[in-house]
């Protein structure tokens, strides 16, 4: 551990810079939170914490469908759509029961009504926390979501419904190597902390970096003194 800086502002270091500058506000949907901030002519003016993400989602499945947590999560990530309108009825989809019963076939429609009222409860929580950091009228940009929960089917298209303002998902734009992969939701904070960290690494020169790598080796030597 060489330094701490504030997850949403991590977030923001992975892309965006001329949405920053305008006037915008990221949501990182994430497992167990839902983190915001807004930011206006470049700087980061509100932070906000919503409890209800991914995990909340899945735990719904598990109950609508009365299937194991794990199948739920599956169920989520492959098939959930968080916009009713969007999911197909006639494309259906098999639920593994509890126990030894039998997998059921599903609507994919019917997953999307038990998916939806959850998001829609957490964008609704989003515009009010908006609302209350005063700065609605100042982020022309709109919202931007990352996280890996910000991935699913119609989450764009119903946050826009609530919001009535441009929607769209933010992914890293600096990846190098690999970016076929890591241009992704879900590495917006690990590409944010990364280049953070190397600006911080260049601007002290590189110090850090040294510093980092004595104390770890000195970590471990330690360790194996103790144990050995």
């Amino acid at each position: 551990m060489d330094g701490i800086i504030l997850e949403q502002l991590a977030r923001a270091f992975s892309s965006y810079p001329d949405e920053r500058d305008l006037g915008v506000c990221l949501v990182d949907i994430g497992g167990g939170t839902s983190d915001i901030a807004i930011f206006t002519d470049g700087a980061i003016r509100h932070t906000g914490v919503i409890p209800i993400a991914g995990d909340q989602v899945t735990s719904d499945i598990a109950m609508a469908l009365r299937t194991p947590t794990q199948h739920a999560e599956e169920i989520k990530i492959r098939y959930a759509c968080a916009l009713a309108q969007l999911a197909g009825a006639e494309e259906t989809i098999k639920v593994p029961s509890v126990g030894d019963r039998p997998p059921r076939d599903l609507s994919r429609q019917s997953l999307a009504e038990v998916v939806e009222p959850r998001y829609d409860e957490l964008f609704t929580l989003i515009l009010a926390e908006i609302r209350r950091s005063g700065f609605e009228e100042l982020i022309p940009a709109g919202v931007l979501l990352t996280g890996g929960t910000s991935k699913m089917e119609g989450a764009v298209e119903l946050a826009e419904e609530i919001f009535h303002m441009p929607v769209r998902l933010g992914a890293p734009q600096y990846a190098k190597g690999l970016s076929d992969i890591i241009k992704n939701p879900i590495y917006a904070t690990a590409v944010g902390l990364l280049i953070y960290g190397a600006r911080d690494d260049e601007s002290s020169g590189g110090s850090n970096g040294s510093q980092l790598g004595s104390g770890f080796a000195t970590r471990v030597r330690d360790w194996f003194g103790r144990h050995f």
